[in-house]
C-alpha cells in the first residue's frame, strides 16, 4: 500500500515539474524541467518494478535514463550552437548566442 502512494507522489510531482516547464522562463529552465521529467519518470519504472515483481522492468528504467541523459546533452549543444553538427564554429571559439 505505500509503495502505491509512493507512485502516486512520484506522479504529482509529475505534474508538477510539467506546469514549471510550462513557466519556464528560459530554454534552459525548460529543458531543465524536461530533464527532470524524464529523471522523474524513471524514478517510476523502477518503483513500478518492485510493485509488480518483475525485476525486467529495471533494465528499461536504466535504458530510460541514459537516453534522457544522451538526449539533453544534444539539446544543450543545439540551443547553445544553434545546430548539431557545426563543428567548425565550436573548433575556432564562434559563439552564436
Amino acid at each position: 500500500m505505500s509503495l502505491a502512494i509512493v507512485c502516486v507522489m512520484v506522479l504529482i510531482t509529475m505534474v508538477l515539474v510539467m506546469i514549471a516547464a510550462y513557466r519556464g522562463p528560459t530554454t534552459y529552465d525548460r529543458l531543465l524541467a524536461a530533464n527532470l521529467f524524464g529523471t522523474k519518470t524513471m524514478v517510476l519504472i523502477a518503483l513500478l518494478t518492485v510493485f509488480w515483481g518483475d525485476m525486467m522492468y529495471l533494465d528499461v528504467a536504466l535504458v530510460y535514463a541514459l537516453v534522457n541523459f544522451i538526449a539533453t546533452l544534444a539539446l544543450l549543444k543545439y540551443f547553445k550552437y544553434h545546430g548539431l553538427g557545426d563543428v567548425d564554429a565550436v573548433k575556432k571559439g564562434g559563439d552564436h548566442g
